[in-house]
């Protein structure tokens, strides 16, 4: 291809990305850009590190080099800078905004997430409730044992009596490590077409409804629902969202569409991603409530109360989050 006809073919990309260099390259560009422009800078930079390749390869004129040598050199500081800053407040701007926005995006997903793991745990849930014996159709003998013994009001009551900062600190940490388990195991169940993924939210539906029924049926109101009910809307939430996720993946695989699957893979694993990083971070929100909170024995009033303000907080958030985007 003669160089001319190569300048004409690119140009108009090479000045949309000199334009986006110039911006980004001023004070608080992110007051001028969207997000959707900012995320053109990956692709114009990929493209113009090939077009940059040709040109030497071909042996265009030294003029044209330097330039795209340039704006190579520009692209390549501005986006490292940016992918790699770790400014915290990035990371609360993802999540304030650009999170809330992508999940919008592919709401599908989410629904048909909440429908798997909403069902079976409303079904377990009233069958364990009217049926005693049901809840060992999931769980063994000893685990039921367990969590009847850590719901009991009288343990329960004797166990806060000697619970301090130190246990608080570790019940966190362990929060932490068992809500990332089970978020991340229901994500990545998702490259088994979906399969891993339809399985770990039906199955935590089950698991969660069939104690939550056996519970109320023992009469455990006080000491389950208030301890479940603060952190639940982060957490629960986070499930399903990894679950969304997880079900992109999977969607990938079976319907690539006009890519190829391992094309159409990585484009949705960019948007899974995303979704995953703002759950985990509502499973960390959920670690700290369960830690801090929910272990706090205090009036069932004022438990459900704030309970109902977190889950509007994070309705909100997810209806509304970045929508000036």
């Amino acid at each position: 291809m003669r160089q001319q006809d190569f300048e004409q073919r690119h140009r108009e990309a090479w000045q949309a990305l000199h334009h986006l260099l110039d911006e980004l390259e001023r004070p608080r560009f992110r007051r001028r850009l969207s997000s959707s422009e900012q995320a053109r800078l990956p692709e114009l930079y990929r493209d113009l590190c090939n077009h940059y390749a040709l040109a030497r390869s071909r042996r265009y004129s030294p003029a044209l080099i330097a330039e795209l040598h340039d704006l190579v050199t520009r692209s390549h500081r501005r986006f490292y800078q940016i992918h790699n800053n770790g400014n915290p407040w990035n990371l609360l701007h993802f999540f304030i905004a650009d999170f809330p926005a992508t999940l919008r995006r592919h709401h599908g997903y989410f629904w048909l997430a909440l429908a798997l793991f909403l069902i079976p745990a409303l079904a377990l849930g009233v069958l364990s409730y009217h049926n005693p014996e049901m809840i060992y159709s999931i769980m063994e003998d000893g685990n039921v044992a367990e969590i009847e013994a850590m719901y009991n009001p009288q343990q329960r009551d004797d166990r806060s009596i000697h619970r301090g900062s130190e246990s608080n600190f570790m019940m966190f940490g362990f929060y932490i490590k068992n809500n990332i388990s089970i978020g991340f195991r229901t994500f990545a169940g998702g490259i088994l077409l979906g399969l891993g993924t339809l399985f770990f939210l039906i199955y935590n539906g089950l698991v969660i409804g069939g104690v939550a029924g056996h519970l109320s049926q023992l009469g455990y109101h006080d000491t389950f629902w208030t301890f479940v009910a603060g952190h639940g809307s982060f957490e629960l939430t986070a499930i399903v969202i990894c679950g969304a996720a997880g079900l992109l993946l999977g969607h990938a695989i079976l319907a690539p569409g006009r890519y190829r699957r391992s094309e159409a893979l990585k484009r949705r694993a960019r948007i899974a991603l995303k979704l995953v990083i703002g759950a985990a971070i509502l499973l960390t929100i959920a670690a700290f409530i369960e830690a801090f909170w929910s272990s706090l024995q205090l009036p069932p009033a004022i438990k459900y109360s704030v309970a109902a303000l977190l889950w509007i907080t994070v309705i909100a958030h997810l209806t509304l989050g970045g929508r000036s985007r």
